[in-house]
C-alpha cells in the first residue's frame, strides 16, 4: 500500500460542507455587488456557474478521498474470495479509510496463510497415512488366504474394514480440502448435467420440476455436489428424486428432495458436520454433505436442509447458488468455463 499524506477522515468533511456553506454564502455577497453592475439576473448566472464548477470540485475530491478507495476495497475483497490471491489496491483516501484498508489486506492475508496451513497439514498427513494403511489393506487381503480359524478369519475381515474405512477418509479429507478453495466459476444449467446424474445414479428415478434457468457455478463444481446429495439419498433406500431449478433475484437457487426415510429431528443440526454419519458400519465417511457445504461456501452459496415439496417424506436440501451480482462484477459467465 502506498505511503502519501492523507487528510483525516474529519478534515474531509467538514471541509466539504465548510466549502459548500462558503461558496453559498460568497455568491450571495457577490451577488449584490455584481447584480447593480451587470444586472442581476445576468449576476446569478455567472454566480450560478461558478459555484457549480467549484461544487464539482469538492465533489471530485469526495470522490477521490472517499468513493474510490471504498470501491477499491469492495472490489479487492471480491477478487479474494474468487481467486483467493488478488494484488493489493493502491488506496489513495483518508487516514481512516488506510487504516481500515490495511485491516483488510492483514486480514486476508491472515486468512490466505490459514488455508495453506489447513492444505498442507492436510496433504501432509494423508500422504503420511496412506502407505501404512496400504500396508493394513495389502496384509489383511493376504492373510484372508491363510489357513485361519473362524475368529481369526472375522478379525482380519475387521482389519481390513478398518483399513478400507481409512482409505476413505482420507479421500474425504483430500476432497474437503480442495473444496474449500473457490475455483468453479461460471455457470451451467441443469438440463445439462441430467444425463450424466442418470448415468451415474441409475438406482433412482429423476424427477425434474420448473425450468431450466442459469445456475451460477461451473458444471465441474455443481455436478459433485449433486453427486453427494444423490448418492446419500440412494444409500438410504430412495428411488425418487426431485430436482427443482428456480430463478431468483439474486443467483439461483436448486432444491434436491427424495422419497426416502428423510432425516431424524435428532441428526437435522449435524447432518453438515465433518465424520457425522448414520451409516459407519456400512463404510458411510460422513463427509460429503461436509464437503458440499464448503464447496458452495467458497463460493458464494450455501446449503440447507427444507421442509420436503407436497408429496413427498424424505430429505431435502435447498442449494442456493453464487450470487448472479458477484458473477457480473467478474465480467461475463460463461455457461463452459475452463477450471481454474
Amino acid at each position: 500500500m502506498r505511503r502519501h499524506w492523507r487528510p483525516p477522515l474529519w478534515f474531509v468533511l467538514g471541509g466539504a460542507l465548510g466549502g459548500t456553506l462558503a461558496l453559498s454564502l460568497a455568491g450571495l455577497i457577490a451577488l449584490r455587488y455584481l447584480g447593480p453592475e451587470i444586472g442581476f439576473r445576468n449576476g446569478a448566472a455567472l454566480l450560478a456557474g461558478l459555484i457549480g464548477v467549484l461544487t464539482l470540485g469538492l465533489l471530485w475530491l469526495l470522490v477521490r478521498l472517499l468513493l474510490r478507495p471504498v470501491q477499491a476495497l469492495a472490489a479487492f475483497a471480491a477478487e479474494t474470495r474468487r481467486s483467493g490471491n488478488p494484488p493489493p489496491p493502491a488506496h489513495y483516501g483518508t487516514r481512516e479509510l488506510r487504516a481500515m484498508g490495511q485491516s483488510v489486506l492483514d486480514m486476508a492475508q491472515t486468512l490466505q496463510n490459514r488455508e495453506a496451513t489447513i492444505r498442507a497439514f492436510t496433504d501432509h498427513v494423508t500422504h503420511e497415512l496412506k502407505t501404512p494403511v496400504t500396508a493394513l489393506l495389502a496384509a489383511s487381503e493376504l492373510l484372508e488366504d491363510a489357513d485361519l480359524g473362524a475368529e481369526d478369519r472375522a478379525l482380519v475381515a475387521q482389519i481390513g474394514s478398518a483399513a478400507r474405512q481409512m482409505q476413505a477418509q482420507l479421500a474425504s479429507l483430500r476432497a474437503m480440502a480442495a473444496a474449500r478453495e473457490p475455483g468453479h466459476h461460471g455457470a451451467c444449467r441443469l438440463s445439462a448435467l441430467l444425463p450424466g446424474l442418470a448415468a451415474r445414479h441409475t438406482e433412482l428415478r429423476l424427477e425434474v420440476q420448473g425450468d431450466d434457468p442459469l445456475l451460477t457455478l461451473a458444471e465441474s463444481g455443481l455436478a459433485p455436489c449433486l453427486d453427494h446429495l444423490l448418492g446419500n439419498a440412494a444409500a438410504q433406500g430412495a428411488r425418487r428424486l426431485r430436482l427443482e431449478a428456480r430463478a431468483t433475484a439474486r443467483g439461483a437457487a436448486l432444491i434436491v428432495a427424495d422419497d426416502g426415510p428423510g432425516i431424524s429431528e435428532g441428526n437435522r443440526p449435524h447432518v453438515f458436520e465433518p465424520f457425522f454419519t448414520t451409516r459407519r458400519e456400512s463404510g458411510g465417511t460422513g463427509m460429503g454433505l461436509a464437503i458440499v457445504a464448503a464447496l458452495l461456501r467458497a463460493h458464494g452459496g450455501d446449503i440447507t436442509l427444507t421442509e420436503p415439496p407436497p408429496g413427498w417424506t424424505g430429505a431435502a436440501f435447498r442449494l442456493r447458488l453464487p450470487d448472479q451480482t458477484r458473477q457480473r462484477s467478474r465480467g461475463p459467465v460463461s455457461e463452459n468455463p475452463s477450471r481454474r
